[in-house]
C-alpha cells in the first residue's frame, strides 16, 4: 500500500493521517461542501469533494474517489460506513483493500440477532432475551426474562434504538417508538428484548486479530459513564474488575472472533453484573472511537496494526503488555442542561490541554463552524499515570486548562464527573450520569473573594493586550487608542 483514501471526517481521520504520515504512506481526505475548511480536509496530503448528496454514505461513490486518486487502500474511520459489510465487500471488488475485517465477518455480527445465535454457539454467555416481532411476543419474551427490558433495534448502535421498559404497560409504545427511531437510523425497524441488568458496568475487550491466525486481547475498558446509553468517559483498567473475571472476559471475546473468521481491530461488549457475572451485548467490527487509552497502556499503534493487517503482515508484536492507567473523555457540542441536545455554532475560543501524559484527538481549531448535521464529537482528550490516582489527577489538570468558547459543550459536566468522589473511588455504573445529573449540573459557587481575585485576573490580562495594541500602533506611526470600553468598566469597578 501506498496511498490510502480516508472514508470518514472530524478527528478519526485527522488521527489516521497522522499514522499515515509517520509510517511513509499518502493520505487522501475526503469532504463535502459544509466541511470545505475543516481539519480533517487540511490534515491530509490531499484531499477531494465528495459530490454526491449523501456524502460520507454514498459507498458507491467513495469508491469512485478513491479509484480515480490511484488508492490502494481504503480506512473506514467508525461510523459512516465503516460495519458496512456490502461496502467492504465492493472495496474488494473493486481492488480497493479494505483496511478492516473480512465483510463476512462483519455480515455476521451486523445484526444483533444474528450476533446473539453466533456467540451463543460458541458458548459466549449471553443476556436473556428473545423476539419481539409483534405485541404479542414481545410481552411473552418479557413475562419469560422478566421485566426491568431493554428493547433494542437489531441493527443499532452508538446508543440508538434503546428503551428502558419497567412494566407490561410501557411496552407498547416502547415498541412503536424504537421501532420509528431504528427504522429512520438504520433502515429497518426490527427490534428485539433484552433483560435490562440494574447496576452493571460497560466493559469492553479489545482483540487484534492478523490474517495469520494470531488473534489476541489487548486488555478492557470501562465504558459505563454513558449519557443515553452513550459514551462519555472511559478507562482503563476498569477499577473493579476482578484479575481472574478479565481473564474469563478475553478468553470469551478470542473465542468469538475465532468462531466467525476476524482480524482486524475489534471490541466485544459486555454487561458486567455486580456478583461479578458477565454478558455478551455486541461486537463493533472496527475501530473504537475510545481506543486511544488502550494505546497509551499498551504503547501500539492501533491504527498501523490494523494496516499490517490489511497488507498481510502478521502482528507487530508477540504478547501485549499494560502498563499503568489511562482516562478518556469526550467533548461534545451539546447542552447537558438541555436534554444534551446539539448545540452547534462557531468555535470563538479554543485553549487545548497539554503537558506530560496528555494526548488530544481533535478535529476542530478556533474559528470552525460545528455543523448540525453529524454527530456533536468534538475532540477526545486522553491522559496517561503511573496508576489511576496520577491518571485522574491529569485528567482534572488537562480539564482545568481547557477552554473552549462561542458554543455550549460539556466541559463542565466532565470536569464534575472526574472530581466526583464516586468516580474517584471507581464506585460508578452505567447509570451514574443519571442518577447524578442534577447534582453534576450545578455550577460551583464562588465566593466574593474568589470572584473579585477572577476579575482582577482577567482585568489585568486585558489591559496587557491593550497595551501591547497601543504599543503596535505608535511604533507603526498610527494614532494611539483608549483602553476598550470594557476595560475601562473593569478598572473602574476594581477601582484601579
Amino acid at each position: 500500500m501506498r496511498r490510502i483514501l480516508i472514508a470518514n471526517r472530524g478527528e478519526i481521520s485527522v488521527r489516521i493521517s497522522r499514522t499515515l504520515r509517520e509510517l511513509g504512506l499518502e493520505s487522501v481526505a475526503v469532504y463535502t461542501a459544509e466541511d470545505r475548511l475543516a481539519l480533517h480536509a487540511r490534515s491530509a496530503d490531499r484531499a477531494i469533494e465528495l459530490r454526491s448528496p449523501l456524502g460520507y454514505l454514498d459507498g458507491e461513490h467513495l469508491i469512485e474517489v478513491a479509484r480515480a486518486a490511484g488508492c490502494d487502500a481504503l480506512h473506514p474511520g467508525y461510523g459512516f460506513l465503516s460495519e458496512n459489510s456490502e461496502f467492504a465487500a465492493a472495496c474488494g471488488t473493486k481492488g480497493l483493500c479494505f483496511i478492516g475485517p473480512p465483510a463476512s465477518a462483519i455480515a455476521a455480527m451486523g445484526s444483533k440477532q444474528r450476533a446473539r445465535a453466533r456467540m451463543e454457539a460458541s458458548g459466549v454467555p449471553l443476556i436473556p432475551g428473545g423476539d419481539a416481532r409483534t405485541l404479542f411476543e414481545a410481552s411473552a419474551t418479557a413475562l419469560r426474562v422478566g421485566y426491568p427490558v431493554l428493547v433494542k433495534a437489531t441493527d443499532g448502535g452508538g446508543g440508538k434504538g434503546m428503551r428502558l421498559v419497567r412494566s407490561e404497560a410501557e411496552l407498547g409504545s416502547a415498541l412503536e417508538r424504537t421501532r420509528s427511531e431504528a427504522k429512520s437510523a438504520f433502515g429497518s425497524d426490527a427490534v428485539y428484548i433484552e433483560k435490562a441488568i440494574e447496576n452493571a458496568r460497560h466493559v469492553e475487550i479489545q482483540v487484534l486479530g492478523d490474517q495469520h491466525g494470531k488473534l489476541v486481547s489487548l486488555f478492557e475498558r470501562d465504558c459505563s459513564i454513558q449519557r443515553r446509553h452513550q459514551k462519555v468517559i472511559e478507562e482503563t483498567p476498569c477499577p473493579i474488575l476482578r484479575p481472574e473475571t478479565l481473564a474469563k472476559m478475553a478468553e470469551v471475546a478470542v473465542r468469538g472472533a475465532a468462531a466467525i473468521g476476524y482480524f482486524s481491530a475489534g471490541t466485544f461488549e459486555f454487561l458486567l453484573a455486580p456478583d461479578g457475572s458477565f454478558y455478551f451485548l455486541e461486537m463493533n467490527t472496527r475501530l473504537q472511537v475510545e481506543h486511544p487509552i488502550t494505546e497509551l497502556v499498551t504503547g501500539l499503534d492501533l491504527v498501523k496494526e490494523m494496516l499490517l493487517i490489511a497488507d498481510g503482515k502478521p502482528l507487530s508484536f508477540e504478547e501485549a503488555t499494560r502498563r499503568g492507567a489511562a482516562i478518556e473523555v469526550r467533548l461534545y457540542a451539546e447542552d447537558p442542561g438541555n436534554g444534551f441536545l446539539p448545540a452547534p455554532g462557531k468555535i470563538s475560543l479554543l485553549r487545548t490541554a497539554s503537558g506530560p501524559g496528555v494526548r488530544e484527538d481533535s478535529g476542530i481549531f478556533e474559528g470552525a463552524q460545528v455543523s448540525s448535521n453529524y454527530d456533536p464529537l468534538l475532540s477526545k482528550l486522553s491522559v496517561w499515570g503511573e496508576d489511576r490516582s496520577q491518571a485522574l489527577s491529569r485528567m482534572r489538570r488537562a480539564l482545568g486548562e481547557y477552554a473552549i468558547g462561542g458554543i455550549r459543550t460539556n466541559l463542565g459536566l466532565l470536569a464534575r464527573v472526574v472530581a466526583h468522589p464516586d468516580f474517584v473511588a471507581g464506585d460508578y455504573d452505567i447509570g451514574f450520569l443519571t442518577k447524578n445529573l442534577a447534582e453534576l449540573l450545578t455550577e460551583p459557587k464562588i465566593d466574593s473573594d474568589t470572584r473579585l481575585l477572577l476579575c482582577a485576573a482577567i482585568a489585568a490580562a486585558a489591559r496587557i493586550v491593550d497595551d501591547s495594541k497601543s504599543v503596535a500602533r505608535q511604533a507603526s506611526g498610527a494614532t494611539p487608542t483608549e483602553p476598550s470600553a470594557w476595560l475601562r468598566a473593569q478598572r473602574s469597578s476594581l477601582k484601579w
